[in-house]
């Protein structure tokens, strides 16, 4: 579940990110609301999700896939120019955020025993 809750917050940051940038710092309406909304859902999943994951992994994945997303809609709706290095860098923030999930988390260790 807190994968599931990660990666929810994760859309939401692209979500918050493409708004910021429409918002033409934050004197546009609809874009600031849709922001502050986005942005607060985002950082609560973030931080629901941080108890249950490592803190470093959980930033690392919603940072990337984040980015991802905001980098791919932005080409999609012609933001930004494509180009096939373009993708290449997109699938490899993928491909680590992927890898952090399927890469075991260490067993914590036990604190030592007083007699």
């Amino acid at each position: 579940m807190a994968w599931i809750i990660l990666v929810t917050s994760a859309i939401f940051e692209a979500i918050w990110a493409t708004a910021l940038g429409r918002a033409e710092g934050l004197t546009q309406p609809v874009p600031t609301i849709i922001f502050a909304l986005a942005l607060t859902i985002s950082m609560l999943g973030l931080g629901w999700a941080a108890k249950r994951i490592p803190m470093g992994t959980a930033y690392a994945v919603w940072v990337g896939i984040g980015a991802a997303l905001t980098v791919t809609y932005a080409i999609v709706v012609g933001e930004e120019p494509f180009s096939p290095l373009r993708v290449v860098f997109i699938a490899g923030i993928v491909g680590a955020v992927v890898g952090l999930k399927l890469v075991p988390a260490p067993a914590p260790e036990e604190p030592p025993h007083t007699s």
